[in-house]
């Protein structure tokens, strides 16, 4: 029998976290913890108004799953997965699901990888070793602070900028006098076609690797415009939420990043990843400002990527878990089973 247990908790973070559309001091998430056998296994999901997912309809779809897993013993969840979803209300795209799909998911991987004390990865057949390191993400502000942040954050290969305000081009040419560092900027839906076909060459003789979702996601005709015209890729976000969604991007993007909450998981990243490389996409996973509970997640992907943005936890003031951890970008790995996690106050109760 594996029993679910869920605890909401409030990760406050070093800056206010701002994007073109919100912005966020303290960022509520909820562990979902999966035991058998003495063994305990965790899963994340952070609270996220863009797609209706808050703590209290994740615990109650997790309470809904519980009766699922009454019989069941650590081992590859796919079959399990596959009838949670439908329970959930998951698999109809009911609002918050995804989100506590991906909590369940990454919980009962997590215990069938401490159950074989293996990583998920290697039980998968991965390699660790191999895999992108990650960008640092700088979030909207004045000027000046955007520079504090970079100064605060040395080091690290790549930063992605949050941008969608009137002085986009201002904000990058500044920082650019601080870092020989890659840039990434992402517009979190908050341009028009022909701004961003405009600025894409300036970003690009900036040292702008792509732009992240430029558009809103419902708005393909100027996607069309701006795969053909613009002088940089660009990589979908809120345009790739589920499986289905990465053939819609293809001829639209040039890659995708999938967000383990958005998609459910795990198990549906890991199709999602393999449909984009045999369609000749780029593949990139995301973080939602998780802890290490969500960040060793994403870890366990890292040898199936082109890029990663797995800089959560640095951006929040103190950690609620251990597990993979990021320096300046390198991902450096637990050494154990699961994915790797523990809380750091021991299992819920």
């Amino acid at each position: 029998m594996t029993t679910l247990t869920t605890r909401g908790f409030d990760l406050p973070l070093k800056h206010v976290f701002r994007i073109s559309r919100s912005a966020v001091s303290v960022q509520p998430t909820m562990i979902v913890q999966a035991a058998a056998g003495g063994l305990y296994g965790y899963g994340e999901a952070t609270e996220n108004d863009y797609y209706q997912a808050t703590i209290e309809n994740i615990t109650a779809m997790v309470a809904k799953a519980q009766p699922l897993l009454d019989g069941w013993a650590p081992q590859d969840p796919a079959d399990v997965l596959r009838d949670v979803g439908a329970v959930i209300g998951f698999d109809d795209g009911v609002p918050g699901a995804s989100f506590a799909q991906c909590a369940i998911d990454c919980a009962l991987h997590d215990l069938w990888g401490k159950s074989a004390g293996k990583p998920v990865a290697g039980l998968w057949g991965l390699d660790q070793s191999i895999g992108p390191q990650s960008n640092f993400t700088i979030g909207i502000d004045t000027i000046p602070v955007m520079v504090e942040k970079l100064a605060e954050e040395p080091g690290w290969p790549t930063y992605k900028i949050k941008l969608g305000t009137p002085e986009d081009i201002e904000i990058v040419r500044e920082l650019r006098k601080h870092t020989d560092a890659r840039f990434r900027v992402d517009a979190n839906c908050g341009w028009t076609a022909e701004k961003t076909i405009e600025l894409s060459a300036e970003l690009k003789e900036l040292g702008v690797e792509f732009i992240e979702q430029p558009l809103p996601a419902d708005d393909r005709a100027g996607m069309e415009r701006v795969f053909a015209e613009s002088a940089l890729p660009v990589i979908a976000d809120e345009s790739c939420i589920t499986e289905p969604d990465v053939a819609r991007c293809q001829d639209l993007f040039h890659g995708v990043n999938v967000k383990l909450v958005k998609c459910g998981g795990l198990a549906p990243a890991r199709r999602m990843l393999t449909e984009a490389r045999r369609r000749g996409m780029k593949t990139m996973v995301g973080c939602m400002t998780e802890s290490s509970v969500g960040i060793s997640a994403i870890a366990q992907l890292l040898p199936m990527l082109d890029y990663v943005d797995m800089d959560g936890a640095v951006l929040i003031a103190q950690d609620i878990a251990s597990g993979a951890r990021v320096d300046k970008g390198r991902c450096v790995l637990p050494g154990a089973g699961g994915l790797g996690v523990e809380l750091n106050d021991g299992p819920l109760g």
